[in-house]
């Protein structure tokens, strides 16, 4: 070591991409890029493939389609209790195909305790870092027009709320998938914006977006606050 060079932290020395060129016909280790603290609660990570592939991130892609909080133990379990966020700019897209945007690996920086992503098709850029229980999103609009954040609650049973004089959606997830009991599938969340809304509504596919609307339980369930 040179006297005077900063020692290299261990956590910069981790690569959370090891694992994740797999796919359910072939795998490589069967990981995806876990941005968490030890133990954690909840696990955050980007997603590329569609909602229900268990193989969410596949390095080989070239779309991400939202950031989501997971609680998958292997791809061969499934995943419970997820949700996710994207933020997107111009037309309102809701779905995690339409919403689904171009990326390069270049743009991407995967580290245990920071993610972040060059979203190309939104002119957006996306960043998380994770706390004990939950974890900070920093979204950067880089284009003009109207810009949202899309929650997506998947499916299975899920409700949000969306209160705009305090910034703030709650809702439950109650997914779960594969070999996962149901009886461990819900997960209450609160998700608090540092930026006033401007616009929100709820909506539950691509040809039912509801302007204007506070609240919505069902099957699909998703949240979209412009800011």
């Amino acid at each position: 070591m040179v006297v005077g060079q900063a020692a290299t932290s261990p956590v910069r020395l981790i690569n959370p991409l090891m694992g994740t060129d797999s796919t359910g016909g072939f795998s490589h280790g069967n990981e995806y890029p876990a941005i968490a603290l030890p133990f954690p609660m909840n696990t955050w990570a980007p997603y590329t493939q569609p909602q229900r592939d268990s193989f969410f991130y596949q390095y080989a892609s070239d779309k991400i389609r939202g950031i989501r909080q997971t609680h998958q133990p292997s791809p061969w379990i499934n995943d419970y209790a997820q949700f996710s966020l994207m933020p997107v700019t111009g037309k309102l897209v809701v779905t995690d195909d339409d919403r689904a945007s171009s990326f390069s690996h270049a743009n991407e920086i995967v580290q245990p305790s920071y993610y972040s992503v060059q979203l190309d098709t939104w002119n957006a850029k996306a960043e998380v870092t994770p706390t004990e229980r939950a974890a900070r999103f920093r979204f950067t609009f880089n284009g003009t027009g109207d810009a949202y954040v899309i929650l997506d609650a998947f499916d299975k049973g899920a409700a949000v709320q969306i209160i705009p004089k305090e910034n703030k959606l709650i809702g439950t997830v109650r997914y779960h998938c594969g070999d996962v009991p149901n009886i461990y599938s819900s997960n209450y969340f609160v998700i608090v914006f540092d930026q006033p809304f401007t616009a929100h509504g709820v909506w539950s596919s691509a040809n039912d977006i509801q302007a204007n609307v506070d609240s919505l339980a069902g099957k699909r369930v998703g949240g979209l606050p412009a800011v």
